[in-house]
């Protein structure tokens, strides 16, 4: 694609160079990119020596002997939770804060690092008399409670392998991810609290459990909600009588680095769920360092939040791995962003002084909906690092996100990595990078990516093309649990010798990296490839417009067009109702980015189908663009969203192009 037109569809020019006060005091420093670039494995070995504690050090750093199957650091030994916990008790940090944890009707509880080690060595000790032993797969399906930190610590305390599972998901998604791992033990609540009321958890584990033809022995069930829950003798368990039975001291054995720490399953194109395997010293390795330098953690002073629910990569990664390797004092809160009143996360930041904030741009968006004047009202001058994380970020709600939540100060970093990543590939690196709205910008150092065309080769500045790792990483998946063909098939065998991530991206002139969304959300129109993400920022751009996704629907003449689906900004519905909306935000995407980006059809709709993590389902909306009937909704927060949106495109309320 011409430059020209590439400038078109992404202008931004707005640069934030960063300041010299932070500089001064910022974790990363530009040689930490020269480090790497002399010695890449050199570099990653000072890292892990650095960042970890070896029961026994490793002498290799990398064995690609055998690609794409990679073995990092694997004659060294170490623990994970003793990394995480043991080891900050020892040098005098037991005293320090682990987790603030805040339940959604508002009840907390202040955990120590002395006391969070204290709960995981019963807790191990608990697993091992319920007979769980090294290598056996533990499913773990928890609200965002501090036992599911409890949980996933002890489980790999001894060497034991867990499955975590979303809260939201149904029985038949927590059965299909127990019987592929062959799960022994299922640790579970009674339920936990979303918007003021409690959701049951143990209903599920029981429908799950139902017909009796799984590996599952014991249940073990920690009392949240205090809602009724059926009990089935000799296989479940209460938590809180269980702990008091067994011994409160643990010692934590070594483990070699390449022993499996974690299954994270996630969508596959087949409809089936990849169980992405990471094991335990690349792993952790990674996560403690981009944790560390991505967001200048000073773990003496910095409160650190992260929103992610622990069911996901980035709760894995940046709640409990990264987070508790580096020392750091975080947030934990069970709640949703919007009860019992719109601001509760402001008012968490200025309730814990939080000073490092990592979120979601679904979120970042929602909150644009309700207003500044709500953030505005709670002081969060705390706030010195700002991070984005799950799709890529708009420039407005970039702008907003620095503006309204940072004071028109703090750096923004806009990450990009996938749960078959482990930990964060791209960012940039507060107090070194100059900042562009809604480019993910540069590979940290010690990753290599490359930006190629279909054929491999990579495309020139400016130019799209398909994202590729073109060296192994520590926090690299090794496999797809049980399956080594599916995961030589899915990531290796389009180039061979590169990982392919499934997403598109461009390479500025200046190096920066700016993703496109993945391939399915990268449309080829009339020949040129335009992105769903660039599209989207265009029309969240217009003073209308709350929130928006773009979907390519078939068309006879141009192979795909441009449908998009639009939430008016409730204080604009009159301004909006007064004028041709639909020609507008037309126009205004043409002058955006070009004509041949304008949309075919818009849809002003009141909501969009979101999973129940602010995902926006963008397979849905193509479904009912292209007149399919609708796919499985059952992951959906809100399962009539579709309804009414399919509802409202049976009856033609769109502008169709002329």
């Amino acid at each position: 694609m011409p430059s020209d037109t590439i400038d078109n569809l992404l202008h931004e020019s707005r640069r934030f160079p960063p300041d010299p006060e932070f500089a001064a005091n910022a974790v990363a420093g530009p040689d930490l990119y020269e480090d790497a670039r002399r010695d890449r494995l050199a570099f990653w070995a000072n890292q892990s020596r650095e960042l970890l504690h070896w029961h026994k050090p490793f002498t290799r750093t990398l064995d690609w002997s055998n690609p794409p199957f990679a073995k990092w650091f694997n004659d060294g030994e170490l623990n994970v939770a003793y990394n995480c916990l043991d080891r900050h008790v020892l040098a005098g940090n037991g005293d320090r804060v682990a987790l603030h944890w805040e339940g959604e009707p508002g009840d907390t509880r202040t955990i120590t690092y002395a006391e969070l080690t204290a709960d995981v060595k019963r807790a191990a000790n608990l697993l091992t008399s319920l007979g769980i032993r090294e290598g056996d797969r533990v499913a773990i399906y928890l609200p965002m409670i501090p036992e599911a930190v409890v949980a996933m610590l002890a489980v790999a305390r001894i060497g034991a392998i867990h499955s975590v599972v979303f809260g939201g998901f149904s029985a038949e998604s927590l059965r299909s991810r127990i019987d592929d791992a062959n799960a022994k033990l299922v640790i579970t609540a009674d339920g936990g609290y979303r918007k003021g009321s409690v959701f049951p958890l143990k209903p599920a584990v029981d429908a799950a459990l139902a017909d009796g033809g799984t590996d599952v022995r014991k249940v073990l069930v920690v009392r949240r909600g205090g809602n009724d829950v059926d009990w089935v003798e000799g296989r479940d368990l209460w938590w809180h009588e269980e702990l008091p039975q067994v011994d409160a001291d643990h010692e934590a054995k070594p483990f070699a680095a390449e022993h499996p720490l974690y299954i994270l399953y996630t969508s596959g194109t087949t409809g089936k769920p990849k169980g992405i395997v990471h094991t335990s010293g690349g792993y952790l390795t990674q996560a403690a360092y981009t944790h560390k330098y991505v967001f200048d953690l000073h773990p003496e002073t910095d409160v650190y939040w992260c929103s992610a629910d622990v069911g996901w990569v980035t709760g894995h990664t940046y709640v409990v791995y990264g987070p508790l390797a580096n020392g750091a004092t975080q947030v934990l809160y069970e709640g949703t962003p919007e009860y019992p009143k719109p601001g509760r996360w402001w008012e968490l930041i200025e309730k814990y002084r939080v000073s490092i904030f990592y979120t979601a741009p679904t979120a970042i968006r929602s909150f644009m909906k309700q207003g500044r004047q709500i953030p505005q009202g709670r002081d969060l001058s705390s706030l010195r690092v700002l991070g984005s994380v799950g799709e890529p970020i708009n420039p407005e709600a970039w702008i907003w996100y620095r503006e309204v939540i940072g004071g028109n100060r703090t750096p923004v970093v806009d990450t990009w990595w996938q749960t078959e990543t482990g930990a964060i590939m791209i960012s940039a690196l507060p107090g070194v990078t100059t900042l562009k709205p809604g480019s993910a910008q540069v590979p940290l150092p010690g990753i290599s990516v490359d930006v190629v065309s279909d054929a491999g080769v990579p495309v020139g500045a400016d130019e799209g093309g398909l994202l590729v790792i073109t060296e192994p990483w520590p926090s690299m998946l090794r496999g797809i649990w049980g399956d080594p063909e599916r995961y030589q098939e899915t990531y290796w065998s389009k180039f061979g010798d590169k990982y392919f991530a499934g997403d598109g991206a461009r390479r500025d002139k200046d190096g920066d990296i700016w993703l496109m969304g993945r391939v399915d959300d990268v449309m080829n129109v009339s020949g040129h490839r335009l992105s769903t993400a660039e599209i989207e920022s265009a029309l969240v751009a217009h003073p209308f417009v709350a929130e928006a996704a773009v979907v390519g629907a078939s068309d006879e003449t141009t192979g795909q067009a441009v449908v998009a689906f639009v939430i008016i900004k409730r204080s604009h519905r009159d301004q909006a109702a007064a004028v041709d909306v639909n020609a507008e935000l037309r126009s205004h995407v043409a002058r955006q980015i070009g004509a041949i980006a304008r949309p075919r059809d818009i849809y002003i709709v009141e909501e969009l189908p979101k999973t129940r993590s602010g995902k926006i389902m963008r397979r849905l909306l193509r479904d009912t663009a292209e007149g399919r009937p609708v796919g499985d909704t059952t992951t959906l927060a809100d399962t009539t969203v579709m309804a009414i949106i399919t509802e409202k495109l049976a009856g033609g309320v769109a502008s169709s192009e002329d």
